[in-house]
């Protein structure tokens, strides 16, 4: 018993290694280098060159975004100005700029006929008139009242006169020569990274004259309306007339390895509403606003406003990177643990595929049974399956332990 247990203790103490096999086949050899040779350049050329994969990442980008309207238009014989057709005027990421407006002039808070069509009714049968129902303009007082040429409609309570929308106008052609101004800050916080678009080569003169295009002023950061109308791959008069929404995207992919002013933003544009734009119930975009006045015995009346507008929506995004041991070490351990694969792939080959497959499985393999472990290590209990020999089968080399099967094709 006490031999047993010391030879147990010996055996646990034990170094052992696994056994190679050699095989000098050009085929198996030639699958072998080349499986090799491609995850190496996967490795080296995508992951680590295009991927960057040792560097830290930081995607969570904070940004600030200020915009700022230029130009003067004339519609409806008016002069209009940055005032009358930029809204909300706070000079936000997301803007309208107005191309053309339905205005309802003069409305004050009474009883009228309903304008829409829907609401039609005959002076014998108001049931389609219901009380205290909303219709599209106001709520139905429940009479069928005279509207215009012979026709009746459901009488409504609410602004009056109700509003036509249907009116044809034209849009308001300056608008393709208005400019946009973009000031644009952007923060990396995991490297407490700050930067702007604006750029230090860019001088006040350069601003007063510079627009932006994609060939000569890639950095200017004013932008003309119908240059972003055209980027997106829009036509400027059929936007202008029935709205639509443009996105304005800045890109910030920053190499933090790099020196600083190779960290720059990169601007595209496009339709953001292209499915809306297809679609024949409510194409393009449109919003209703009313300016409110009160006439000098106190009563409110109100101008009513149905704008078609170019909405622009400054979209900001990126990422920044910069050298890390932790993902340098983890995708070097990746590389090197995937180039196994190559030895697999031979193996599955040479077991299954290749002439001679029955020599490699006899040389790769050996099995032992319990009858053989008890007749051979009567006195050894605990002995490893890898200090078994079968001496009948293997044939050593005279250097190092390793099997040799010469099996050129």
């Amino acid at each position: 018993m006490l031999a047993a247990m010391w030879s147990c203790i010996t055996d646990f103490f034990t170094y052992e290694t696994t056994k190679s096999v050699v095989v000098k086949s050009w085929t198996i050899g030639i699958i072998n280098r080349v499986v090799q040779l491609l995850i190496i350049t996967y490795f080296v050329g995508w992951v680590f060159l295009h991927e960057k994969a040792y560097q830290s990442r930081d995607t969570a980008i904070e940004s600030s975004v200020m915009t700022k309207v230029k130009g003067f238009g004339i519609y409806d014989n008016r002069v209009m100005d940055v005032a009358d057709y930029v809204t909300p005027t706070q000079g936000a990421s997301v803007f309208c700029i107005i191309t053309k407006i339905i205005p309802t002039e003069n409305q004050i808070q009474g009883i009228c006929p309903e304008s829409e069509n829907k609401f039609n009714c005959t002076e014998a049968d108001s049931s389609k008139c219901k009380k205290g129902k909303a219709a599209a303009n106001g709520i139905m007082t429940g009479n069928c009242v005279p509207y215009k040429n012979g026709k009746y409609t459901c009488e409504i309570r609410g602004w009056c006169e109700a509003e036509v929308d249907t009116i044809q106008t034209t849009p308001m052609p300056e608008v393709e020569n208005f400019t946009i101004f973009i000031k644009n800050s952007i923060r990396f916080p995991t490297f407490n990274y700050t930067k702007g678009n604006f750029l230090p080569t860019i001088t006040k003169e350069y601003i007063q004259r510079c627009n932006y295009d994609m060939v000569n002023n890639t950095y200017c950061p004013i932008f003309r309306v119908g240059d972003v109308v055209r980027y997106a791959q829009q036509n400027f008069s059929h936007i202008a007339n029935k709205g639509g929404v443009i996105g304005i995207k800045i890109g910030w992919m920053c190499d933090l390895d790099k020196s600083d002013d190779k960290c720059n933003p990169e601007y595209s544009f496009t339709r953001l509403d292209a499915m809306s734009e297809k679609s024949p119930v409510s194409p393009g975009y449109n919003f209703r606003f009313a300016k409110y006045y009160k006439t000098d015995n106190g009563t409110d009346y109100r101008t009513l406003v149905k704008a078609y507008a170019i909405r622009f929506d400054v979209l900001v995004n990126g990422n920044a990177g910069k050298f890390d041991m932790i993902p340098t070490l983890i995708n070097m351990v990746a590389a090197f643990t995937s180039v196994g694969v190559g030895t697999v792939l031979c193996d599955i080959i040479l077991l299954n595929f290749l002439k001679g497959a029955e020599q490699y499985k006899a040389k790769k393999f050996e099995e032992v049974s319990d009858d053989f472990v008890h007749d051979s290590h009567s006195n050894g209990l605990c002995r490893s399956q890898l200090s078994l020999r079968n001496t009948d089968i293997i044939m050593k080399s005279s250097d190092s332990g390793a099997f040799s099967i010469e099996h050129y094709t």
